[in-house]
Order: C-alpha cells, then sequence, then structure tokens
C-alpha cells in the first residue's frame, strides 16, 4: 500500500498533530523501504481547509485525477467512520479508524499505534472485512423522495413529537405488527452495537448478513426486537400522524416524514470494507469496550 486517503473529525483541536505524524510516517518508510515510490496521502476537497502538508486535497469524484486509493485512514470516532463511508464507496478503498474519540469500537488503531499499523500495511500484514449497509428509500404517493445507503442505521424517529407515532411494519410483502412507539431503529450487524443495542436490540456478529427492528419505547410490552435475513424487504408504513417526524440516517436527519410515507429498507448490493490488524477477536473488543459480562 502506498496511497491513502486521509479523512479528518474536523472538531479535533490538534490537528496539526496528525499532519506531522503523517510526515514522520513517510520519512520512516523511505528510509526502510528504500527505492520504492513514497507514501501519498490525498484528502477530499470537502476537507481541504483543515489539511496541511503532506495531504494533498483531490475531488473524488474525478478519476482521472486520483490515483487509485489502497486505503482510507480515518482519524476520530465512530461517529466520522461512518461519515466516511461515502468516500469508501467512492473509492472500493477499505477503511481503517485510527480512534480520538472516546469508544473506538469501529476503529482498528490508536495515534500510538499508528507507526506500526502502516508498517504492517505497507507489508500486506492485514485481513479485509467487509460490512453489509442498507438501503433505505422514502416513497411517498408511491414515488421515491430520496435513497440513502447506512453502514450503521435507518431510524424512523417522532422528533419533537411530545406524542407517539404509529408505524405498520410489512416483510416481503407480509404484514409483522403495529407498533405505537417514540420511533423504530433499523440496524445492520455494524450498527447492532449502536443505537439499537441501547433500545433493547440483540448484538450480532459483524459478518453476519441481516438486519435489526428495533421499536423504540413501545407502547405495549409484548413488542419486541426482531432480526430478519437480509434478503427482506423492510417497509415501515407511518399513519396518523399528527406532527412532523424524521428520518436519521447514521445518527443524521436527512428529511422529514410525513403521514402515510413509507420507508422501504433492503440489503445493499454494495458493501464497505474494513481493515483488520490485530488478533482481537469481536468478542474480546465487546468485553473490552463494552465491558460485556462484567
Amino acid at each position: 500500500m502506498r496511497n491513502f486517503a486521509v479523512y479528518i473529525n474536523p472538531a479535533f483541536a490538534d490537528k496539526t498533530s496528525i499532519f506531522e505524524l503523517l510526515i514522520r510516517l513517510r520519512a520512516e518508510d523511505q528510509s526502510r523501504c528504500e527505492g520504492k515510490p513514497e507514501l501519498s496521502f490525498y484528502g477530499d476537497i470537502s476537507q481541504q481547509e483543515h489539511f496541511l502538508d503532506p495531504v494533498q486535497a483531490v475531488d473524488f469524484d474525478d478519476h482521472s485525477k486520483v490515483p487509485p486509493i489502497d486505503c482510507i485512514l480515518v482519524f476520530g470516532g465512530d461517529g466520522t467512520i461512518l461519515r466516511a463511508k461515502e468516500l469508501a464507496l467512492k473509492t472500493a478503498a477499505p477503511i481503517l479508524g485510527i480512534n480520538l474519540g472516546y469508544l473506538g469500537f469501529l476503529s482498528e488503531s490508536t495515534l500510538p499505534e499508528i507507526s506500526a499499523s502502516i508498517r504492517d500495511l505497507v507489508d500486506s500484514r492485514y485481513k479485509i472485512l467487509s460490512r453489509m449497509l442498507i438501503m433505505c428509500t422514502l416513497k411517498r404517493d408511491k414515488k421515491q423522495i430520496l435513497q440513502y445507503e447506512a453502514l450503521n442505521d435507518a431510524v424512523v424517529y417522532k422528533g419533537e413529537n411530545p406524542g407517539l407515532i404509529n408505524v405498520r411494519i410489512f416483510a416481503s410483502g407480509s404484514y409483522v405488527f403495529d407498533a405505537r412507539c417514540d420511533g423504530i431503529v433499523v440496524s445492520t450487524p455494524t450498527g447492532s452495537t449502536a443505537y439499537s443495542l441501547a433500545a433493547g436490540g440483540p448484538i450480532l456478529a459483524p459478518q453476519m448478513k441481516a438486519m435489526v427492528l428495533s421499536p423504540l419505547n413501545p407502547h405495549l410490552l409484548t413488542i419486541r426486537p426482531l432480526v430478519f435475513p437480509a434478503e427482506e424487504k423492510l417497509i415501515l408504513k407511518i399513519h396518523s400522524l399528527s406532527q412532523q417526524a424524521w428520518l436519521q440516517i447514521d445518527g443524521n436527519n436527512v428529511c422529514p416524514i410525513q403521514d402515510q410515507d413509507e420507508i422501504h429498507i433492503t440489503a445493499s448490493k454494495r458493501h464497505v470494507n474494513f481493515i483488520k490488524l490485530s488478533k482481537r477477536t469481536f468478542y474480546r473488543i465487546l468485553r473490552n469496550k463494552m465491558h460485556l459480562g462484567k
């Protein structure tokens, strides 16, 4: 690996230290791999105001001006990794998360470990883990209004509405149940350890192909989270809505929801790859970062 994309949490206070680190990594690599092309770092033009040498701002939509990217270095927490999803889809490059946040559940490295991590990447000592996405389509009067892919989850939420909202759920055309609740979370296996888990949903191993539907504070105790195979086509029909609700994708409000709107959710045909460097298992991460069993 020689060509890296760089994606940074713009709120990180000491961004200069990241660029100094990249310069040092380039120098270390040149002394260790003499005769090879130097490491190159590229960042999306949307973040160019935050970049210093050695990161070059480029337009990743213009493939003629960008060399093939081998890996995306994401400096931030889990939220930053979710935002870097679009860059991963544009470049087809795997993500290496360098945790600067609180939990860093999706991260594989830290700033003190990054020198060793880059050596492992350059020397091809890593694995690729593929994570599924879900495709979320909002339909209004049988017309498609918008479409988003989510790495973590798609959420129908009541917003500022003090009352509950009504959601009727179908799976591949079959009626499942009606829920009066604060909202519904539909998550990927990656998102099963996020909002869905806080709503009482199960934890899925990240390599699974499935979707978790977790109601938020349902009016009836008999309504519980459900796990659906990735082949299912879920439809959430909003009805009897008196005030505006919201559709959230990976933690961001993307569109207000109106009465009689339908949210169609399926497994996406695309996926996002992640770099796996260490021998730490998913279950060890659960124990260490989420205190599973403690």
